[in-house]
């Protein structure tokens, strides 16, 4: 075996070997850990890139020590933070208990004026009119143990439904210039039941307007992206996350279209145009990458045939520790 298959090949073995032993009742595993440590599989792409070219029996045994370490971690580190934890009947749970007993809403209605806060209260309805002068906008998103959906276009220049099970979301808007700056933040508070398939879990579906050009910037954890952008002009998209899904639908570019994807453990499929010229950059680590339909580059990079002499062009950068990259063309 080649030694740079060493350290992917023994993180699928443990983590093949977790489930197994768990489900056997041979071990309890706490499985928050891995959203909790996920840095820990960082580590261990960190040190499989650093030693890449390395094939001595030290750098081998390092390698398989960093592993086995960070499994370790995984296992015994306990699990009291209540941060994460599994309640046996298939939902993930997050809690984020405030340690010193203020949940911090004293001063929230006059802090909440001073950003111009819109909730239309009872119907998680948010709303922010168009206006004609909005050439470009802003769309910040942030909080995990959500699903958030973008598909859909209205004459607004936002709106979003929501549904909400112990957490609050929080529309905020301002402006940089003439440019709307929109946010849709879920904010703390105690015990949500997290299930992707579960009618109990946190929700946003997003509309937004067509005319201007977007900016989106979404920093969230557990959570479930899916997004039809093909009718949207955008011109920046940046995702960071911890253990996600992201399911992500592109239009055309526009001169420069620029998609930056930062994850620890998660899956990203991002589908773009078959004529759009795009050209893919990734750093993966201990990811598994898939870019059918795409030619690798000299230094490492993929594009389409038409990338070079494409007036308009779309730039993804992909970063992750241990994820699975897709993209394809439709």
């Amino acid at each position: 075996m080649k030694s740079e298959k060493i350290m992917p090949g023994l993180i699928l073995v443990g983590i093949g070997a977790l489930f197994l032993l768990h489900n056997y009742n041979v071990i309890n595993f706490h499985w928050g850990n891995i959203f909790r440590l996920w840095p820990i599989f960082l580590i261990m792409g960190g040190v499989n890139l650093v030693l890449a070219q390395n094939r001595s029996a030290w750098a081998t045994v390092l390698k398989i020590t960093v592993v086995i370490g960070g499994f370790a971690l995984l296992v015994l580190v306990p699990n009291n933070q209540r941060y994460f934890w599994n309640n046996h009947n298939g939902n993930w749970n997050f809690s984020d208990h405030d340690t010193d007993g203020d949940n911090d809403d004293d001063n929230e209605d006059s802090s909440n004026a001073k950003k111009g806060i819109i909730k239309v209260e009872g119907s998680s309805t948010y709303n922010q009119p168009y206006v004609a002068t909005a050439t470009s906008a802003i769309l910040n998103i942030s909080g995990g143990g959500t699903v958030y959906t973008l598909k859909d276009s209205t004459s607004q220049l936002f709106s979003a439904v929501t549904k909400e099970f112990n957490n609050k979301f929080q529309f905020e808007h301002s402006t940089e210039g003439n440019v709307p700056v929109l946010g849709l933040h879920m904010r703390k508070q105690n015990g949500n039941n997290f299930n992707w398939d579960s009618d109990n879990t946190n929700s946003a579906d997003i509309k937004l307007n067509t005319r201007p050009e977007w900016d989106m910037n979404v920093e969230a954890g557990a959570t479930k992206l899916d997004f039809d952008l093909s009718k949207f002009k955008v011109r920046k998209l940046k995702i960071s996350g911890g253990a996600a899904s992201f399911d992500i639908k592109m239009g055309q570019p526009l001169a420069t279209t620029n998609v930056d994807v930062s994850t620890g453990v998660s899956e990203v499929h991002i589908a773009v145009p078959t004529d759009a010229a795009v050209r893919i950059e990734s750093n993966s680590g201990l990811s598994s990458t898939n870019y059918d339909g795409f030619t690798k580059n000299g230094d490492g990079t993929y594009q389409t045939a038409n990338f070079n002499t494409a007036p308009n062009k779309m730039y993804i950068h992909m970063k992750g520790g241990v994820s699975d990259f897709k993209v394809t063309r439709y």
